[in-house]
């Protein structure tokens, strides 16, 4: 059995799914787990018939955090070492795994893929998506946190599995199930003082035509800045 997995989640994501399906099979290295999260576009139907991979189907949609957490949930239970998040619309390149994996075989426990530190680059990102994910958020999570992120937003990372051991995560919480997961997680292992780095990757956004997030404008934006307000303030745990 591999190490790690590769996790994925879509959402009505087309050819851009099966474009990510093709780039990251280094089945060499690691396993892949796809959470369809109740898609109607048939675009997975077909692909555990080209591919090596593992889908959950949900037959409805239940949130970018649920996703994340049957993820979290199949790898832990499945006995991988670690879990690589990578985006279901074709953002992320396969090159970068590497950085992860060795980050994670040096010791850490959460490895934050950055478009923002030198050797880092991202493309077609509209000003608006810029000025939140390069100077709004990572200065809000930096404070709370007590650790300068560089990009506090991007879901293409690593986690350890073994954090999911510690009491003090839970992610089982219903409050988590939009996009407040993946900040919660990453808040809850630099406060609790596991090992966090951040390594530089590319980002690129498919054309605006073929739909590059999911994210609606301002019930998207106050889940992924919800964890900070609520655990800063000791809201939640």
């Amino acid at each position: 059995m591999k190490k790690y997995l590769i996790g994925i989640c879509a959402f009505n994501e087309g050819d851009k799914i099966r474009r990510v399906v093709a780039k990251f099979s280094d089945y060499s290295t690691y396993d892949v787990v796809i959470v369809d999260d109740g898609s109607s576009d048939g675009s997975l139907d077909q692909i555990k018939v080209t591919f090596p991979v593992t889908v959950i189907r949900n037959e409805t949609t239940r949130g970018a955090g649920f996703g994340v957490r049957q993820i979290l949930e199949y790898g832990r239970k499945s006995g991988y070492t670690a879990v690589f998040f990578v985006s279901g619309n074709d953002k992320d390149l396969p090159d970068d795994i590497r950085k992860l994996q060795q980050a994670i075989e040096e010791g850490y426990d959460l490895v934050q893929g950055s478009r923002y530190l030198p050797g880092g680059r991202h493309g077609r990102m509209p000003f608006y998506r810029q000025l939140a994910t390069r100077v709004i958020h990572p200065i809000l999570f930096s404070l709370i946190a007590g650790k300068r992120i560089t990009d506090s937003t991007n879901g293409f990372r690593a986690v350890r599995l073994s954090l999911l051991d510690d009491p003090k995560i839970d992610v089982a919480q219903a409050w988590l199930d939009a996009y407040e997961l993946e900040p919660y997680l990453f808040y809850k292992a630099i406060k609790l003082g596991y090992r966090v780095t951040e390594v530089p990757v590319t980002k690129i956004y498919p054309p605006k035509a073929q739909g590059y997030t999911k994210m609606k404008p301002f019930s998207g934006w106050w889940s992924i800045l919800r964890p900070l307000v609520y655990l800063g303030l000791g809201i939640k745990r």
